[in-house]
């Protein structure tokens, strides 16, 4: 690839898979529009807007599309990714890099060559190096009794079932389930739970579904209390999310 950066553009319906395979470059991957999932090393990258998911050079990793998505990515030589996370990660993007990307696909620039563009790259590569990094958005549980409580939540997100409810349905006590997610999701139940309802969220906001019954099947007993839960973690509110992301007004 001729220079330190190669940007490519797609939209890819759904349903669709990207078998296992590596790139000698550095690529940061993201979902303008929709949500993706890029597994590597046994590790669940799943990605909603306002995160990118970050590939280091020459790490094997697959992609899963459950929706279509409108897809971002820019590679990066070797030589530059050593201020970058060495291993495969979720980064909380900028909006200076959501709007550098947006501006290079608008112009369809796949290799930055005048100084001004190759200024803007670099300054990509300055905000990845300092946007918040974490291993998963929804992490996995690794032992019987927290893996049947996850399950059970992705099965219903809008079981509202207490803490202390979902540790006596696999026969612990409140305490040691909410130590189990601590030490296995580095999150609370609360918080995975709230991680689980924003992303069905998203998926029903893409599928045309209205905000109050999007609540109330998420177990919201109001859709202000929905609305402010989705603000917190996507950082607007439904109908912006659905005007930004969803191209729907």
């Amino acid at each position: 690839m001729e220079g330190p950066f190669y940007l490519r553009y797609d939209e890819f319906g759904a349903d669709m898979q990207a078998e296992a395979h590596s790139h000698s470059w550095g690529h940061l991957n993201y979902a303008a529009h929709g949500t993706m999932q890029m597994e590597t090393d046994g590790l669940r990258l799943l990605s909603p807007p306002q995160y990118a998911v970050w590939i280091p050079p020459a790490v094997v990793h697959s992609c899963t599309l459950r929706h279509a998505i409108v897809y971002r990515s820019i590679y990066i030589e070797p030589g530059l990714c050593a201020q970058l996370p060495a291993e495969a990660c979720m980064m909380r993007i900028s909006p200076i890099v959501k709007s550098v990307l947006a501006d290079f696909a608008a112009r369809g620039v796949h290799v930055p060559r005048t100084p001004a563009d190759l200024r803007l790259a670099y300054v990509v590569v300055d905000q990845l190096a300092k946007a918040p990094v974490q291993r998963c958005y929804l992490p996995a549980a690794a032992t019987p009794a927290l893996i049947a409580v996850l399950e059970a939540l992705q099965a219903d997100p809008g079981d509202h079932r207490s803490l202390a409810e979902w540790a006596a349905s696999v026969h612990m006590t409140e305490r040691t389930l909410a130590r189990r997610c601590q030490q296995e999701l580095g999150i609370s139940f609360g918080d995975w739970r709230q991680r689980l309802r924003f992303l069905r969220a998203i998926d029903a906001l893409e599928a045309g579904r209205g905000v109050q019954a999007i609540a109330f099947d998420l177990g919201y007993s109001t859709a202000s209390a929905f609305i402010a839960m989705f603000q917190r973690e996507a950082g607007c509110t439904p109908e912006q999310y659905r005007r930004e992301f969803c191209g729907i007004a």
